[in-house]
């Protein structure tokens, strides 16, 4: 003898069960966040070879132009590596303050009981 609240009692468990898969779901993954978190250091390496990369090419075009062999080389590579810093310095702020926006963001989120 099946009662009339027994299917809506089912009813409302299997609305639970997919609400929970849901927010579930809505997790980022842990492979997803490493890939992230590999591509945000792999920029920083660029930034710095590059800046490297761009200071030597200048100098070596200086002395090839003035004859200077090695000292405006040397000095554009140090002016590229002090660049290259200066953007990676900028790059992890930058990705700083958005993790501390979305930790925020959760938090209210959680807070306020909004699952969503």
């Amino acid at each position: 003898m099946v009662s009339e609240d027994d299917p809506k009692q089912r009813l409302k468990a299997l609305e639970a069960r997919i609400a929970a898969a849901k927010g579930a779901s809505e997790d980022k993954p842990h492979q997803e966040e490493h890939y992230s978190q590999a591509q945000h250091a792999w920029r920083m390496v660029i930034e710095l070879v590059s800046g490297l990369g761009i200071g030597f090419g200048i100098g070596y075009g200086f002395d090839a132009v003035f004859g200077t062999q090695p000292w405006l080389m040397v000095l554009f590579t140090l002016l590229g590596f002090a660049a290259g810093v200066n953007v990676m310095i900028r790059t992890a702020k930058e990705l700083q303050t958005k993790k501390l926006a979305d930790l925020a963001e959760t938090n209210e989120r959680d807070r306020h009981g909004d699952g969503s």
